[in-house]
């Protein structure tokens, strides 16, 4: 993922002028790397380093959905739908 399109996620999803780090924005980036990554395991199903990473980063955004879900039920709602997640 490159510079301009992380830029573009941070830009949907924010919350406030200068929000970078809030649950959504994290999860938007995560589900963004977790999406290219598994393109890239079609094409090459043996790398079981990238695997790994991709499970680390399936479990932080699970991590991440749960937390969102206690504290805000509203904004994981409307979260979901945006990335078509948990259909």
């Amino acid at each position: 993922m490159n510079q301009e399109e992380k830029q573009r996620i941070i830009e949907e999803f924010r919350i406030s002028e200068k929000d970078t780090g809030s649950v959504e924005v994290q999860v938007a980036i995560l589900t963004a790397r977790i999406r290219h990554l598994t393109e890239h395991l079609k094409l090459h199903p043996k790398d079981f380093h990238s695997r790994r990473g991709l499970m680390k980063m399936v479990g932080r955004r699970r991590k991440f959905l749960k937390f969102l879900r206690k504290s805000n039920p509203e904004s994981y709602k409307s979260l979901i739908e945006k990335l078509g997640l948990r259909k």
